[in-house]
This record gives structure tokens, sequence and C-alpha cells, in this order.
């Protein structure tokens, strides 16, 4: 078939954050472009994941702000919190993000399909409809979908994409996990007066982050009435008359709860897209293998962002959708994307950020590192009476100062190491920051302050 044969120059199977960059960029290098979505525009991020839970953040932290308000000279009477109100707001103006998305794709000229795609054949797509269409160039990015491990009960589980939806905040809740979507909701719900129960199945909690930030989010959310459980996995829950949940976990008694959140982990969003028909391999999580510039073994279908299992990251799937785009419709050099040295954060309470390596990965890479820490209350938290310490780690090569990674546990955490992210891709040294001057009085000046 030639070029000129094809339906279309690119079909983008999936519009989150991933496929409407590489869609709207393809676009506008002249690409003939269709995309195709059975949920709704935006994907995960956007209509199920960071958006609406970073929201839910912000009215979580209401929760602190009016109490410490006291000690500022403000009186707050009759004070309530509604969830639905929370919750419906939430979803408004996650319509409000759905409709700038379609409206992107739409002012450069992308054809959208409302519907479900597969590949059916070489250079093939069929959509639910039974339409069928052809293109020069496929490429997925249909993310990631959570995990729920099997035992027996696991009907009754809700997970990160039901939350948002609840009717009632939960009075009591166990969140089965140890990663940042189990440690994020149980901060949210926590603030929300749930009591909130955690069972991991290993005894770490946010696997990946440096130890010392790992150890004082527990002792914060155990002093705050999170309870942790450790090498505790759920064998069986029933659903009891009264609508609560008994749940018996490894080598513990029954207990009961209002809800059971099950957030371990996400799986690549693969399943039933075709791709077995034209040979594409894939690992054995079901994730699409692809090289350096996001291309599959077969050579017209591409894939970005969770579905690659890489980097689960919306930034780092719009940049990966991004270099596609340029690489195969644009005028420049074919590039690819960084996947070293990306900043992340957790929006615990309070959230975490960190970028590079760890203390353990720097001693293991470099051998000789130094380390600086500061370890202070935060003035907000000192006028208010609140007994919450902030830490910032920085990891340096102990043979000529290069930061090699920088985390932090406190307030605004995740705003500022977006800046001190770039002195670390830069690859500054210790020396750097040394001479900067501090802003005053802030918590990031504890950045240039460490000796």
């Amino acid at each position: 078939m030639s070029e000129t044969e094809y339906d279309y120059d690119l079909f983008t199977i999936g519009i989150g954050s991933g496929g409407t960059r590489a869609s709207r960029v393809a676009a506008a290098h002249g690409a003939r472009v269709a995309a195709a979505e059975e949920h709704r525009v935006g994907g995960t991020c956007v209509i199920r994941g960071c958006v609406p839970k970073k929201m839910l953040v912000y009215g979580a932290q209401f929760a602190e702000d009016l109490e410490d308000c006291q000690a500022f000279g403000w009186t707050i009477e009759g004070k309530k919190f509604d969830w639905k109100t929370l919750r419906d707001n939430v979803f408004r103006d996650v319509s409000r993000i759905e409709g700038v998305y379609t409206e992107t794709l739409e002012k450069h000229d992308v054809t959208l399909f409302h519907e479900r795609a597969e590949i059916t054949g070489d250079h093939e797509i069929t959509l639910a409809s039974g339409k069928v269409v052809t293109a020069k160039y496929i490429l997925i990015a249909t993310g990631a979908t959570p995990h729920v491990p099997d035992f027996e009960g696991s009907e009754h589980v809700i997970t990160s994409n039901e939350a948002f939806h609840l009717d009632e905040v939960p009075g009591c809740i166990l969140i089965t996990g140890g990663g940042y979507i189990a440690n994020e909701f149980a901060g949210i719900f926590n603030e929300f007066g749930s009591k909130v129960v955690i069972a991991n199945r290993s005894d770490v909690i946010l696997r990946g982050y440096d130890f010392s930030l790992r150890d004082r989010l527990m002792q914060i959310s155990m002093t705050k009435g999170i309870e942790f459980l450790f090498h505790a996995e759920i064998e069986k829950v029933t659903k009891k008359e009264d609508g609560t949940y008994s749940v018996k976990m490894t080598g513990l008694e029954e207990r009961s709860f209002d809800k059971v959140m099950v957030a371990t982990g996400r799986k690549p969003n693969t399943e039933g897209l075709g791709l077995e028909n034209v040979g594409v391999k894939m690992g054995d999580k079901g994730e699409i293998k692809v090289d350096e510039f996001s291309k599959s073994s077969v050579d017209y279908i591409y894939a970005v962002g969770d579905v690659t299992d890489r980097v689960q990251l919306t930034p780092v799937a719009i940049r990966e959708g991004q270099a596609f785009a340029d690489s195969i419709f644009g005028d420049v050099e074919p590039y690819s994307v960084d996947h070293t040295c990306v900043p992340s954060a957790v929006f615990s309470h309070p959230p975490i950020a960190s970028v590079g390596l760890n203390e353990r990965e720097a001693k293991e890479q470099y051998g000789q590192v130094k380390t600086y820490t500061s370890d202070f209350r935060p003035m907000k938290n000192v006028v208010a009476g609140r007994n919450e310490r902030s830490l910032i780690k920085m990891i340096c090569d102990g043979a000529n100062g290069q930061i090699l990674g920088i985390h932090m546990i406190g307030p605004y955490a995740p705003e500022i190491m977006q800046a001190a992210a770039v002195a670390v891709k830069a690859k500054m040294n210790k020396a750097d920051f040394d001479a900067t001057v501090a802003i005053h009085p802030t918590v990031a000046e504890e950045l240039v302050l460490m000796r």
C-alpha cells in the first residue's frame, strides 16, 4: 500500500496526556491524524488521576488550615465539610478540562472517534462501530489501569478509579498497598475524618524514595491517626448485611470496614487492542516493549506513556508524545526522551518530592558520597503549635560535590522541587547552592543554607 492510499498518516489509540500531545503536534506538522478514545478525552490524569486527586488534596488540606488558623487569630464558627459539594465541583472542573482537550484536538483538525479501536491487520484499525480505517503509523497511548489481586471477594473492593465517585466519606477504610496512590488517598480520607488503615504486603512504603523521607512520612501519618499493617495481604472480603465489609488478612483477625480500596499498582492497558494480530512484542506485565524512540517491534507501531511501563508519570508521557511526533512528522533530527533524573512527588500530608538518586543508589553508583540534611519545624507549624517537622536531604558526589539527588518532605515540597530539579539535571555542585543568597523567611531557603 502506497503512502497516499492510507486513510491517515497517524492513528492514535488512547487520548490521554501522551496521546493528545502526540496527535496535536503531529497534526501541527501537517499530518492527517485520527484518534480513538473509548472512555473520556483526557485519559487517566485528567479524568480519574492526578488532576481530580490534587483537587481532593487541596480540599483535605483545609482541615488542618482551619485548625491552625486559630493560632493566627482567626475564629471560624460553624465549620463543616460536605463531601458531595467537593466531589461535584471536582467533576465539573474535570469536564471543563476534558472540553479543553477536545477543543484543542479539533482545532488542529484531528478526527476524533469516541469509541474503542482495535488493530485488526497490517496498518488496519477497526472501530467498535465496525468502521475500518488504515494509517501509515499507529500510536498506542492507552495508559494503565489499576491492578486488583486475585482473592475471594475482590468484586467488593474499589480502586482509585471509583474513589472519586463515592456517595459519602467512609467512616473506616482499608487501603492496601504502600505506593504513592495508597499514601495519597490515606492522607485525603484521614483529613476528611475517616479512620484509615494501610495494609502493605511488605514492611516498606514508597519503595524507591529515600528511606529518610519514607520514615518521616510514616511517623507523621501515624501521629495523625493512620494505622499501618505490614506483611498483610487480603485473603478474603465478605460483604455483610449492614453494607460493611469483613476482611481477612494474612496473620490477622478479621476486621470490618466501610470501604476496602486496593492500590497495589497499575498494569499497562493493552488487553483487547489486537497487538497480537500484528506481532507486537510485550513484556511480562503486558507492557509494550519499545526502543528509545518509542518504536515497538513492528516498524509502524509506536507506544508512549504508561502502556510502555517505563516511567509512569504524566509529564513523561507528554515528553514521549512530543518526541514521537517531532521525530516522525517534524523537520528535525529524530530525538528521544531522557528518562533519567526525572523529578516526582507524592501528594501525601505532608507532601514528598524527589529528584535524582536516593542515598542508597548514590552509594552503589558512586561509592563515596556526602549527605547534607536540614531537619526543621516550619515557621507556620511553630506558631500553630503543630509538632510536625520537615526534612530536606541533599546527596552529593564525595569526589567533586556534584549534586546527585535532592529529597524533601514538608509544605510546598513539590513546588520547590521543580526548580531544584533543574539544578540537579544540570549537574550543578553543592558550591553553586552555597553561593546563592537565601530568600528569607521561606522553607526553600534551607536548600542553600545546608553546610
